[in-house]
């Protein structure tokens, strides 16, 4: 984490209109009103993002692997291309984002709210989705391969390949 840049979180919070490329890995970042955020690029590896609000937060190109995300909020958030293998989004609620292209292996998302979101060519193999709700979710080319979808709500979920 870049400690002169970012000294604490209200350091983070103040400049979220411009955290491209930002050095956040291991950030304390629970609770932080992150609404809108710029974090195009950033590095977020295993921060912990518990309760942060990033509505409509620009996440794309980001590195969030390993990260704590449990009841964030990323509702209509774009999060193109990012790497959340093997975080922990437990309650996350993302209805209505956009999560292209992004990597999603392994990742727990148990409880997760999806409805209305964009998973397109989205790799969730190995994901645990148990007790999502993916209501009118889009998953045209997702990879589920292994992935736990037990108690989850497919009701209206699109580009779903069941075998």
């Amino acid at each position: 984490m870049d400690k002169e840049r970012f000294p604490d979180k209200k350091a983070v919070e103040e400049q979220k209109e411009d955290l491209f490329d930002a050095r956040l890995s291991l950030a304390d970042l629970s609770g932080a009103n992150l609404s809108g955020a710029q974090l195009i690029g950033a590095n977020l590896y295993g921060a912990d993002l518990t309760g942060a609000n990033l509505i409509r937060a620009d996440l794309t190109g980001a590195n969030l692997y390993g990260a704590l995300l449990i009841g964030v909020d990323l509702t209509g958030a774009l999060v193109y291309n990012v790497n959340l293998a093997g975080a922990n989004l437990t309650g996350a609620n993302l209805t209505g984002a956009k999560l292209f292209k992004t990597l999603l292996i392994g990742t727990n998302l148990t409880g997760v709210n999806l409805t209305l979101a964009e998973l397109s060519a989205t790799n969730l193999s190995g994901a645990n989705l148990s007790g999502a709700n993916l209501t009118d979710a889009r998953l045209s080319g997702a990879n589920l391969t292994g992935a736990n979808l037990t108690d989850a709500d497919l009701s209206g979920t699109i580009g779903l390949e069941q075998d």
